[in-house]
């Protein structure tokens, strides 16, 4: 038997989101992945009332637990911070994938940030040859379906999917999100050339 593949599922904010809503999206990306795969889902530290500093130092303890070639995914406002984290001081471990779905984008053309916002070179500060899956709905009515575009112009190694019909949760469905996984980095369609940032 092989190795198990490890995911990290970081939640997005909300009261009760974690066993809620995003427990659903957990649900569903276990039941397409089967056996073979361990799916670490954390409880992030105050949900209603998320701060960069607390989420992102709780996403490093995660991090620093997870073995070579984990898959790491933030939903809406977990993926910004976690993308944001991972730009900020990249993991000990190599990663297998980064995967943002429905994530707000804070920064320019986006959402206005309190506490940080993205940089344009976002995607050079990310961790060199991992590959990046951008995810978003079309009918998305939380945050609009263009905050993908921002992410796909400050990461240009990024693949975006967009899927149409698919809300915010996209529809409770992570069937996409799980065949990325199990197809791993090593496809040739990943393995996009990186960029100079933009200026």
């Amino acid at each position: 038997m092989g190795r198990v593949g490890q995911i990290l599922v970081i939640q997005g904010a909300g009261a009760g989101v974690h066993d809620e809503w995003d427990n659903r999206l957990v649900d569903s990306v276990r039941r397409e992945l089967g056996d073979g795969y361990e799916v670490r889902y954390p409880r992030m530290p105050a949900e209603d009332d998320p701060s960069y500093a607390t989420w992102s130092a709780a996403i490093r303890r995660e991090l620093g637990a997870l073995a070579d070639g984990a898959v790491v995914v933030g939903h809406s406002v977990g993926g910004t911070i976690l993308v944001q984290t991972l730009a900020e001081q990249p993991p000990q471990r190599v990663l297998g994938a980064i995967v943002l779905i429905a994530a707000p984008f804070v920064g320019t053309g986006g959402w206005a940030g309190d506490e940080f916002e993205l940089p344009p070179d976002l995607g050079a500060r990310l961790p060199r040859g991992v590959p990046v899956h951008v995810f978003h709905g079309l009918r998305d009515d939380t945050v609009p379906p263009s905050h993908a575009d921002r992410y796909a112009a400050v990461i240009p190694q990024a693949r975006l999917h967009r899927l149409p019909g698919r809300d915010h949760q996209l529809n409770d469905d992570l069937r996409e999100v799980a065949a990325v996984i199990r197809r791993g980095p090593a496809t040739a369609a990943d393995r996009v050339p990186p960029r100079s940032p933009l200026v």
